[in-house]
This record gives C-alpha cells, structure tokens and sequence, in this order.
C-alpha cells in the first residue's frame, strides 16, 4: 500500500494541474507578436506609444534599437500573457478590446479599435498565438460545483453588485449573459449558462486561488491587484465573501 501523503500530493497536484491553463509559447510571441506591438495604423499610434506607462506593460525600447531585446520580450510576454486566456481569443482582452463592436469586439480600449475584422491578418496571428495554449473548459469546474447554491446564494450576490454590467461586455472567462428588458434576475436556462461562466473563475476546493474570491477582495484582505470593477469586500469575514468561499469548498 502506497503511503499516504505521498498519494495525496499526486492526487492535489493533478487537481491543480487540471485547472491551470497551459503555457502559451514565448518564441511565438517574441517573433510573430511583439511586431505587431511597433506597427504603425493609419489613424492610429503604435501600442508602445500608450503602453510603455500603462498597463499591460511594455518595455521601453532601448535607446536605437528598434525592438526588443531577449530580456525585455520576457518582460513583455510576462505582462501580456495577462491579458489572455490561454485557448479562448474570444474571452481575451488582447484580442477583444482592439477588435471594432461589429466585429464582435467590447467596448473598451482608450487606445480605438484596430480591427475592423477578425479576418484582419494582425487579430488572426494573436488568435493564433492565443491557441497554443490551453484553457479549462467551463465543465470541468462546472461539474465539481454546485448548480442550486449557485442559483439561490451565488447568483444574488452577481445581481446586487451588478456584475453583469461590465462582465456581459467585457472579454473574460467570466462572461455572463445581460439581464433581459425589465427583469430583476435571469432564467433558469440563462443563469445555468451563467453558472458555467462564472465556474471558469473558480478552482473548486480552493478559494484563495480563485479568481472570483480574489478579484473583488481587498488587497489588505488578502485580494489580488485586479479588478477593474473595484473592490467589494474589505474582509474575508464579509458574509458574501464568505457565501462564495462557501460555493468554491463545498465542490461534489
């Protein structure tokens, strides 16, 4: 008989290993992506122009040079793998915040739309880089929680701070669906596709690794630095905290 611990330690670590998105590939996005970082669009200024100061960063160039060096492009590629969800171009704020409306884009995007089309050889080429990674897929975590908790405690706490707001806009895992005209709260059939895209941002068993729990929390309290929608709990003894850390421990 295998000692004990030794088997736990697998067995946590192939549950981890199964909700981690695979590595995206850095030689792909040194040579074929950081290019179209510098390209220059009518209309338009280059992305270094804005991102050198702002976030996702990068780095700026040497005086001379006109890219980047080995060091730098792993800087870049730190950063900007942020902004990705490793498999899915379509839940990426890379590709999806650039990317005009009409063509499926959000939004957002200080910097205008750069892409009238997801035919667009620059848009195809992050999709494509977008891909050699891999993302969980929403069952896979779906199938470890549960649907009614969801429905009857998590899903009233989305509602009163109006998640779906931004999240039925914005590129994410978590993209809900928008409330209907007039409704206060959605249908069982719509808040089941909800459910599978609010279980993307949950590890089941684990709160403080789920981005759900992390994202609105308060750095202070133990929360990670993003979420632009701010911060809703100062506290992890904050009792919609806590429901939610409920929801991610009580996995099937």
């Amino acid at each position: 008989m295998l000692p004990l611990i030794p088997v736990l330690a697998v067995l946590l670590a192939q549950a981890s290993a199964s909700v981690r998105p695979a590595a995206l590939d850095y030689a792909f996005f040194r040579d074929r992506v950081q290019p179209i970082f510098l390209a220059k669009r009518p209309g338009h200024a280059r992305c270094i122009v804005c991102h050198d100061h702002t976030n996702p960063r990068l780095e700026e160039l040497s005086p001379g040079a006109t890219t980047w060096n080995e060091q730098q492009s792993r800087k870049n590629f730190e950063a900007w793998q942020r902004v990705v969800v490793p498999g899915d171009p379509m839940a990426s704020r890379m590709l999806m915040h650039p990317l005009a409306a009409a063509a499926g884009g959000d939004p957002f995007h200080a910097g205008g739309k750069h892409w009238t089309s997801q035919d667009d050889p620059e848009w195809q080429t992050l999709a494509a880089w977008v891909r050699t990674g891999s993302t969980v897929t929403a069952s896979n975590a779906a199938e470890a929680l549960d649907f009614e908790f969801y429905r009857t405690k998590v899903e009233p706490i989305i509602l009163k701070h109006a998640c779906y707001t931004c999240h039925s806009k914005v590129a994410s895992r978590m993209r809900l669906l928008p409330l209907p005209p007039g409704a206060t709260a959605w249908s069982e059939a719509d808040s089941r596709k909800n459910f599978e895209a609010v279980a993307r941002v949950v590890i089941p068993g684990e709160p403080l690794k789920s981005p759900l729990l992390l994202h609105p929390l308060a750095h202070e309290a133990g929360g990670d630095s993003t979420h632009t929608g701010g911060k809703f709990w100062n506290s992890q003894q904050n009792p919609e905290w806590q429901v939610l850390a409920a929801w991610a421990r009580n996995s099937k």
